[in-house]
């Protein structure tokens, strides 16, 4: 058990350190010299952390008391609760978890449910338990670190970037006066990545591309998948998660919402009298369910994201086209054929790269965007049935 002497002699080290004093009660001693009473417990299954005070404002006897009414609340079947809760609330991790309360109510939640996992996963086992004043840009560093030593160096970025977020959340709320996390740039300590470049055909490879689409033996809804995609250019994950709802097939139009989309805005897509037609067929074997593409183990959950890209690799272009490269592929036909770069870049539902772009909503611009993309289907079926012989020239 320790005593006073052990308490007032005890010096800090570069990390927090504890020192027990048995039945889970212990001061943790933080890198500044902080010193703060803690209780670990288990309550219905779950390990909880309780704060008691901070030391010598509480001094061991009286932590020592507070310990015992938390372990009398426990065995009676009552969660103690902190007895400072304005400290219990400048832990990192509570900081953190009250920043993602506020954060998440107008996020996606499958992203929402990928950032709380990660932060549990790769930053409270190293910092959670850390006075939110006392965390500097070292800690984040560290938790950076860590990341990427395992390889996953994306990751390690986008965790110092939730990170960042959880400082400025601290300081409007005057939890800290400054952000260390603004101190590290990634640049500075983590290993350059590697731009990613989405594989995708040249425009005379489209035409066999488009007939063995046609031709595919797989899945129905596979096959429509496809044929939807190159006509209409979104993206892999607005495609698998579309729902009747958002169709409008007499005024011809798709209207995604913003939380299924990358930029949080919504989006218009026109359909194209060949997109109609597609859904037209996969009404026809919906069988009434909400989403247009089910999945097969679950129709209540959408096709998964590899199912376009195993068919695309079946067909024999692995390595050589992914979802995403059907986007590619049109934003260089279509740049080609001299439409307006504004209404491709609002078709592609790209983020505004200037503030002339920025000047486009979501809604502008319908009616040459409908022609747009009647035009592309057009001219996807005229680079389907063209003969095999003018392919081989236009190769050439």
């Amino acid at each position: 058990m320790l005593t006073d002497m052990q308490i007032r002699g005890a010096k800090p080290y570069e990390r927090p350190r504890k020192l027990t004093d048995g039945k889970g009660l212990y001061l943790l001693v933080a890198p500044s010299g902080g010193r703060y009473w803690r209780y670990d417990y288990c309550f219905n299954g779950r390990r909880r952390t309780l704060a008691l005070g901070v030391y010598p404002k509480v001094p061991l006897a009286k932590a020592r008391e507070r310990h015992q009414q938390a372990r009398q609340q426990i065995m009676e079947g009552v969660e103690p609760v902190a007895v400072d809760r304005g400290e219990a609330k400048r832990d990192f991790e509570a900081v953190a978890r009250q920043w993602f309360a506020h954060w998440k109510a107008d996020r996606n939640a499958r992203h929402a449910h990928y950032v709380i996992t990660r932060l549990e996963a790769d930053v409270f086992p190293v910092i959670g338990r850390v006075a939110i004043a006392e965390t500097s840009a070292t800690h984040f560093r560290d938790v950076a670190y860590r990341v990427e030593r395992r390889g996953a160096v994306e990751i390690a970025r986008r965790v110092l970037s939730t990170c960042g977020q959880i400082m400025r959340y601290a300081i409007a709320h005057d939890l800290v006066q400054r952000n260390p996390v603004a101190d590290v740039r990634p640049s500075d300590i983590l290993r350059p990545r590697k731009r990613r470049n989405f594989a995708r055909v040249t425009e005379q490879e489209v035409p066999g591309l488009l007939r063995a689409i046609d031709g595919y033996v797989g899945a129905e809804h596979t096959r429509l998948a496809l044929q939807l995609m190159t006509l209409t250019f979104v993206r892999t994950s607005e495609l698998i998660g579309a729902r009747w709802s958002e169709f409008d097939l007499e005024h011809g139009r798709w209207n995604i919402p913003a939380e299924r989309m990358k930029m949080k805005t919504p989006h218009i897509v026109s359909l194209s009298h060949q997109a109609k037609a597609v859904l037209t067929k996969l009404k026809a074997i919906s069988f009434d369910r909400e989403l247009v593409f089910p999945g097969d183990v679950n129709p209540r959950k959408p096709m998964s994201n590899n199912t376009l890209l195993f068919a695309l690799y079946r067909l024999g272009y692995r390595s050589r086209m992914t979802g995403h490269g059907f986007r590619g592929v049109a934003s260089t036909i279509l740049h080609e054929q001299g439409w307006p770069h504004e209404h491709i870049e609002l078709q592609l539902a790209h983020q505004p790269r200037n503030a002339v772009s920025a000047a486009y909503n979501h809604a502008q611009y319908l009616e040459p965007r409908a022609r747009m993309m009647q035009a592309w289907a057009d001219h996807l079926d005229k680079l389907r049935q063209q003969p095999v012989e003018a392919r081989r020239k236009l190769a050439a």
